[in-house]
């Protein structure tokens, strides 16, 4: 199906989104979105209408995908790793998996 395209939470630092295009990978931010302050609920709806997989330290979106047919959704710890090391991890999910390999999977890093 194709490389996969991150939408970074608002959550989540914005300093990902821009190390990630920086890295080749497209990434796009819920601020860069203009997307700041929607409900959880309007979050996923939007990155599935984009094919995005999200990347987000908010568990209120392991329950959330459950209602949902979603592009995948990484779940990171907010204090597990440092900006640098989750631009190594997303980068290293974005070199081996493929977009059907994260249809509604969950991807704990």
């Amino acid at each position: 199906m194709g490389k996969l395209k991150f939408y970074i939470d608002e959550s989540v630092n914005i300093a990902v989104a821009s190390g990630l295009r920086r890295r080749g990978v497209e990434a796009l931010s819920a601020r860069e979105a203009g997307n700041l302050g929607l409900s959880d609920k309007e979050q996923i709806e939007y990155a599935i209408k984009n094919n995005f997989v999200i990347v987000t330290h908010d568990d209120d979106f392991l329950f959330l995908a459950e209602g949902f047919k979603h592009k995948g959704i990484v779940y990171v710890h907010q204090q597990k790793y440092s900006i640098g090391e989750l631009l190594i991890m997303l980068k290293l999910l974005w070199e081996i998996a493929d977009s059907k390999d994260m249809l509604n999977h969950i991807e704990f890093l």
